[in-house]
């Protein structure tokens, strides 16, 4: 097991340490979703590369709720009454290695889900008892200053793609590749980033 506490993270080591916590923590309940967190992130990816997106894209789809694992917080539970900001717990831990388009994406995927629910009004019909309970806990819609504000982010568009992708991967019957599939991948979207 990978210890960011007695082994501080380097690129060489970043995705091994997620692919750890894939191993360790993927097999938990994910938010009274019928997949567990694993299912869930390895879904979102599944179906950004199966769509060619971009490789960057398929990684931020991945790597989106990593925060749920890596927070002291811990994970959601249906019973929460307060927010557990697991978005940038994850954020803080892969903005050492990730560039910003790919932390943005973590980072603001629960905004992306207030934003929405502000600017379309049929998306909030697509979300599921979880992530209304969630939306509720996150502070709602947002407000038209909060749309304002966020439509400023210039990473706006591939936020609101992985918010999509976020939403798509609940399906308890769906055939995904493990971790390993996907890591050649993350370690170029980091080698990238930290070369640059």
């Amino acid at each position: 097991m990978t210890d960011p506490t007695s082994n501080p993270l380097t690129a060489r080591t970043i995705v091994a340490f997620l692919a750890d916590i894939f191993e360790r923590r993927g097999g938990e309940e994910y938010l009274g979703e019928p997949v567990t967190m694993a299912e869930h992130m390895l879904q979102g990816a599944t179906l950004a590369e199966n769509a060619n997106l971009p490789e960057i894209i398929v990684v931020a789809a991945l790597l989106h709720d990593i925060g749920h694992f890596t927070s002291e917080f811990g994970t959601f539970r249906m019973d929460d009454t307060e927010d557990r900001y697991h978005e940038e717990a994850g954020a803080q831990v892969l903005e050492a290695f990730f560039p910003i388009l790919v932390t943005d994406c973590v980072r603001y995927h629960v905004a992306a889900k207030r934003y929405l629910c502000a600017t379309r009004p049929d998306y909030f019909n697509r979300l599921s008892d979880a992530s209304v309970h969630s939306l509720n806990l996150q502070g709602g819609p947002m407000s038209p200053q909060e749309v304002a504000e966020f439509e400023q982010n210039p990473n706006l568009e591939q936020i609101i793609q992985v918010r999509y992708l976020d939403d798509a991967g609940k399906h308890a019957d769906m055939e995904t590749p493990g971790f390993a599939h996907f890591a050649p991948m993350v370690q170029r979207v980091v080698d990238a980033h930290c070369s640059a």
